[in-house]
């Protein structure tokens, strides 16, 4: 009898597992990964799937990392005609997260990124050139702290497709830069916290 009882409770959670199986097939969507095959247009961040990190090397034994948690995008582009895509970025400054309330607090201040009087940092992509069949150079202007410098973010694209969550077409993206904060008058503590910063970014758009 108990034998009976734990071959079909065996039964039973196998059959769940192939359900549970058989329904993740169906939600996830059909991704297309060729460039040409994705749909142009205009794009808007979804922040829900978007991170943007910064790293930079302290004391010369760890690399520190933190992030801003509020930042919003656009893109557009056509498959056909990459060179003419173009892409803005806003990030709220006093959003940045150290996961060390006491030290955000400090780099909000007027040696650091003196928030209250640049509250925002701005990118505007002028220049799109063709790395391979997936990857391109966005080149653009960074204003930071109230200096405007040229910057060039290498951009993969990772494909697109039908979200059903959202209803609306997607496109996976992530892109990494690096910038010298003593381009934008922050030169505090410079060897022993670097003055390269290397960003990361990882995003969803929305259609």
């Amino acid at each position: 009898m108990n034998k009976w009882i734990i071959n079909k409770s065996l039964v039973c959670s196998i059959g769940a597992i192939l359900m549970l199986s058989s329904c993740v097939s169906w939600v996830a969507p059909n991704v297309k990964s060729e460039l040409v095959a994705l749909q142009r247009g205009e794009y808007q961040l979804d922040k829900n799937h978007a991170a943007l990190l910064f790293k930079i090397q302290h004391l010369g034994l760890s690399t520190y990392v933190g992030r801003f948690n509020q930042f919003d995008a656009e893109l557009t582009f056509d498959p056909d005609n990459m060179a003419a895509a173009s892409l803005t970025a806003v990030v709220d400054i006093q959003s940045v997260d150290i996961n060390n309330p006491d030290l955000a607090e400090t780099l909000q201040e007027s040696t650091w990124f003196d928030s209250k009087t640049f509250p925002q940092a701005v990118f505007a992509s002028h220049t799109v050139t063709p790395i391979s069949e997936s990857q391109f150079n966005f080149t653009g202007n960074l204003t930071l702290k109230g200096v405007t410098q040229p910057v060039t973010f290498k951009a993969t694209f990772h494909g697109g497709a039908d979200n059903w969550m959202t209803g609306k077409y997607t496109v996976g993206f992530s892109a990494i830069g690096r910038i010298k904060r003593s381009d934008f008058n922050m030169s505090s503590y410079i060897p022993i916290v670097g003055d390269e910063i290397d960003l990361e970014i990882y995003a969803e758009f929305l259609k």
